[in-house]
């Protein structure tokens, strides 16, 4: 976006212009953009009335749920705490069964600013005042962006509570252009990756969450009501539409005899006390993090997209930790039965199977699927099926699809890092039941400096959307024949378009079989 500042992994935030921010401001957020085929082809359609962009810059949105109206969610901008403006840092969301929009807040600490600085650029210890320890425990502020320099509100020296109005899930109505997004407290704050859900047995709305951070949590939420097919039914879809207001938030412990127990995060329940710090429900739910550290849930190894599959399997892909050791002053930071290797470089996969199959059940079976990472490296203590042939292992698992035969795809993100495995990353096919359980094949791989995300299938398993981010950006050093950092003028790689003077693009790209049949 701005290729005169230089270095970018290196840039001053001082050389931000009020200009400059309001573009990155207008970048963060999501687009509803309606597609149509024609001729096998995937086409725009430029005039649709459904076509949207939800900023970080100018998007109002309405807070919601137990917390709303709290506090701590109070602003001189808003002194109701109901409603704030934008959304950033949005990762891995998901589609609910009424057809909304579910936009996952995950890194928003980056994008807070202190003018409260040590000689070496870096905010000052025991910034928040009364909010000190939440501050730390979500890692404020961040200082990756000059924002606060030009808005207030994202300066904490002024505003010391517009941090507690981000991390959460945004639902958008995308049949309705003109509805406000909704940003749901019941379902807690957290750098959310991912909300995949699935309807229960008896019907609630089961929504699964990883915070992506190392030695944080899986969450799922599970709805007060119940889901209705609306059948074109206004009044029912409107009651749909309520539905992720009121629930309850569980976090996992996973326990090393295999088991799994999920742990309520309700006011009086756990030590979760005013005693403790928790003097009601909003401030769980603000404060999640601190919760489920009073509760004793597992601390895991970067916790992204959780994906249900059928009779109540659930995909956890945990990332990577590089900082897990065997031993620790800090408990936390040990090896555990769920993330068992040392400074675990490739990250793994655990299916959670739910009791009975149900979703809304409260305890589960856990197994770990694949240890990722070069099988022939016996130091890397990988596990994986042996027919998985040199191309078919993969590192850092990130975002994935469940496929109507039961087969997991799964994205990988291991960014600049990716010299480690010495391939880019890409979109693998992971058999996850029966006698071929953990063979994992390499189905598409995107180029160098990129990451792979948001794989969705159609239903009928012909059509394939993949999308490729940040190409040409993390860890071009380790490029052969490159080994230099990308930047505008010189990038490492100008795909998809390959024309001189226009730099690598993101893209969401769509793939087919030849013959028009279905994928996999």
């Amino acid at each position: 976006m701005f290729p005169k500042l230089g270095n970018p992994k290196r840039f001053d935030l001082g050389k931000m212009t009020k200009e400059m921010v309001e573009i990155e401001m207008a970048a963060h957020g999501g687009s509803v953009v309606e597609i149509y085929r024609e001729n096998g082809f995937w086409k725009t359609d430029r005039s649709s009335r459904y076509n949207r962009r939800i900023t970080a810059f100018d998007t109002k949105m309405i807070l919601d749920g137990p917390a709303a109206g709290h506090d701590l969610l109070k602003t001189a901008a808003d002194p109701d705490g109901r409603t704030v403006i934008g959304t950033i840092n949005n990762c891995a969301g998901g589609i609910t069964p009424w057809g909304t929009y579910l936009m996952s807040e995950e890194n928003f600490h980056l994008n807070f600013y202190t003018g409260q600085v040590k000689k070496n650029g870096k905010p000052k210890k025991g910034l928040g005042g009364d909010q000190k320890e939440a501050y730390r425990r979500y890692r404020l502020p961040g200082q990756f962006h000059a924002w606060g320099r030009y808005h207030e509100r994202f300066n904490i020296d002024k505003t010391p509570n517009e941090p507690n109005r981000f991390g959460w899930v945004v639902e958008v109505d995308i049949l309705n252009p003109n509805s406000t997004p909704v940003k749901h407290t019941a379902m807690g704050r957290f750098c959310h990756e991912g909300c995949e859900n699935i309807i229960s047995k008896d019907g609630r709305c089961i929504v699964y969450m990883g915070d992506d951070t190392k030695f944080e949590y899986v969450y799922k939420f599970v709805s007060k009501n119940k889901y209705r097919p609306d059948d074109g039914d206004m009044a029912i879809r409107k009651e749909n539409l309520s539905l992720l207001s009121e629930g309850t938030l569980y976090v996992a412990r996973f326990n090393d005899d295999g088991s799994l127990d999920w742990l309520p995060l309700v006011h009086g329940q756990g030590g979760l006390t005013a005693e403790n710090g928790f003097a009601s429900q909003a401030e769980i739910l603000i404060h999640a993090r601190m919760a489920a550290d009073q509760l004793g849930a597992t601390p895991m190894d970067r916790p992204e997209d959780i994906e249900p599959g059928r009779d109540g399997k659930v995909y956890v892909m945990l990332t990577n930790n590089s900082k897990r050791k065997n031993s620790s002053k800090k408990k936390k930071r040990h090896t555990n039965a769920a993330n068992k290797r040392e400074k675990n470089l490739f990250g793994h996969i655990i299916e959670i199977t739910e009791r009975e199959g149900d979703n809304a059940a409260l305890k589960a079976r856990w197994d770990i699927v694949v240890q990722c990472g070069d099988p022939s490296d016996k130091d890397v203590g990988a596990s994986w099926h042996p027919k998985t042939s040199e191309n078919g292992w993969f590192g850092s698992p990130d975002n994935c699809a469940v496929d109507p035969e039961g087969r997991l795809w799964v994205a990988t993100d291991q960014g600049r890092k990716w010299q480690k495995t010495g391939k880019s990353d890409g979109l693998y096919a992971l058999e996850a039941e029966g006698a071929m359980r953990g063979l994992s094949k390499l189905f598409y791989r995107v180029p160098v400096g990129a990451e792979l995300c948001g794989p969705r299938f159609l239903p009928d398993m012909r059509t394939l959307f993949v999308s490729v981010q940040h190409p040409g950006s993390d860890g071009t050093t380790y490029f052969d024949g490159f080994n230099r950092v990308s930047s505008f003028d010189d990038p490492a790689t100008r795909w998809p378009d390959f024309r001189e003077g226009m730099p690598p693009r993101p893209s969401v790209v769509m793939i087919t079989k030849k013959d028009g049949g279905r994928i996999g």
